[in-house]
């Protein structure tokens, strides 16, 4: 089943997506995202670490619009930076450098046109006087926010990046970076507890607001086709949205794959029920979060061969939570570093979040507790139906983790061992891969591959390193099937 679009941005699911005016008409910002906007604004490097899709970009896109010159009363400079850029991911060194500090000033210049910039930096020192002399020209601090700065499937360049943040932040540049949860990889002269703030956007289940926020986000993209009237009898929109951003860990991007899903599965019915909920979470769970594991296989790069024992450790996970109608486990800490890499992609990709660290096991010894994703419980469940009981025990936060000790299926597992350093495998898929599909909703159209693979680009890289004045030339190929394919192709790659 592939999904339709029902609304007019139902399906935009990058914040970066958005033209400015629709970005801030679509998002709705909680007191917590406000206190975390607050520090991306603030002095200070700040690292915003979390999973694909949690909400990092519009984070940083919201920060940048209160700061000048998109606020002009705003009392420091702010330039997002999309990281983005297949030529970072392919090299490293000095070569690295001189490519992001061309970057960096190529956006000042874009959304800064009055700063008077005549130079060319090719090393961080020369980029560092170059900010500096903004800084002191319109006298404001600046704000770097980095958005993608790092690529799951890509660890080389890592040093890099954070060799230049720690160097370049002083008391008038403060640099901040989005980053995803599995990044370890710092350098040797990046201290992550000492050079910056790491945020973890994770919501909180138990925020006053929680709701709030998901109900807002359904009102907003959704508000022809899940209107009140959807939820006069039975449950509550306020019941349905805690259900779903719960199921989804928090997550908004697939917040908004289960709002559409939803949509299907009521199919005209008059108002939403159980049922309905139960038919979206399992379609989602086969059609959107199983093949996710499918889909960022070969984006990561030396760690491709984790994505099966990733698997097996998922379904080992929700069959055993789905036998008890939990929906959290704990592991032995011991297991759970040995089986670092799978849980990050696990993590990266939705099906678990981490909420604590270290816990006291009742099997003796302590471990980490992760959440699991509710839609891919329900295949699991008796008679795979959610029940008025289920519903009650896991928005009541009250659930018994299922542990896993020496002795479990866990412990048994054999991680291979990873690829060498390698290109990115996706780079090299033919352009087919983004026709709409599953993996791909906004994907192109049959008519767009052919047309791309008739100008000889047959390869997602053809395509990156096609230029949009390129593509603008063809009759067919107009702005804002431009930003489709953009859109489309920064899927596959970074998302």
């Amino acid at each position: 089943m592939e999904y339709e679009v029902y609304e007019d941005n139902s399906l935009v699911l990058a914040a970066e997506d958005f033209d400015l005016q629709e970005f801030s008409e679509y998002h709705f910002f909680t007191s917590q995202d406000r206190k975390c906007i607050s520090k991306l604004r603030a002095h200070g490097p700040v690292l915003l670490k979390g999973a694909r899709g949690c909400g990092k970009s519009a984070l940083m896109i919201e920060a940048s619009m209160g700061l000048y010159p998109r606020n002009k009363d705003g009392t420091a400079i702010g330039i997002y930076v999309s990281l983005r850029h297949l030529d970072l991911l392919r090299t490293s060194g000095a070569e690295y450098i001189e490519l992001f500090c061309k970057l960096v000033i190529g956006e000042i210049q874009k959304q800064l046109p009055e700063a008077d910039i005549n130079t060319i930096a090719y090393n961080v020192s020369e980029l560092q006087q170059i900010l500096i002399h903004v800084s002191s020209q319109l006298s404001k601090r600046i704000v770097l926010l980095f958005d993608d700065a790092a690529h799951i499937g890509r660890e080389t360049s890592l040093s890099d990046f954070f060799d230049i943040f720690r160097t370049l932040s002083n008391n008038t540049i403060s640099c901040k970076a989005s980053i995803y949860p599995g990044v370890t990889k710092f350098g040797t002269r990046f201290d992550v507890y000492n050079d910056a703030t790491v945020i973890d956007v994770n919501r909180s289940e138990t925020a006053s607001d929680f709701t709030e926020l998901f109900v807002e986000v359904l009102n907003r993209r959704f508000s022809t086709s899940l209107d009140d009237s959807k939820f006069a009898k039975g449950l509550s929109k306020s019941e349905v949205c805690k259900l779903m951003g719960v199921a989804v860990l928090g997550n908004m991007r697939s917040f908004i794959y289960s709002c559409n899903q939803l949509i299907t599965s009521i199919n005209g019915s008059s108002s939403v029920t159980i049922t309905h909920l139960t038919e979206s979470f399992k379609q989602l769970s086969n059609n959107y979060f199983w093949p996710l594991l499918e889909e960022i296989e070969p984006k990561l790069g030396v760690y491709e061969p984790m994505v099966n024992p990733a698997q097996q450790i998922a379904e080992i996970f929700f069959e055993k939570a789905g036998e008890k109608s939990e929906r959290s486990v704990l592991i032995l800490r011991e297991i759970g570093q040995r089986l670092n890499k799978p849980l990050e992609i696990l993590e990266y990709v939705g099906f678990i979040a981490r909420k604590e660290v270290s816990r006291a096991m009742k099997s003796r010894g302590r471990g980490t507790r992760y959440v699991l994703n509710l839609c891919n419980i329900t295949e699991y469940l008796e008679h795979s139906r959610i029940s008025p009981a289920m519903q009650d025990k896991w928005l009541s936060f009250k659930d018994d983790s299922v542990e896993f000790h020496r002795g479990s299926d866990l412990y048994k597992l054999e991680l291979p061992e990873p690829l060498p350093e390698h290109e990115l495998d996706i780079l090299n898929k033919e352009i087919s891969i983004l026709k709409k599909s599953n993996a791909y909703p906004y994907g192109l159209t049959d008519y767009m591959v052919g047309l791309l693979d008739q100008n000889d680009i047959k390869t997602l890289e053809d395509l990156v390193n096609t230029s949009d004045d390129v593509l603008l030339a063809y009759p067919q190929i107009g702005p804002q099937t431009l930003k489709r394919v953009r859109s489309t192709v920064n899927q596959a790659i970074w998302m």
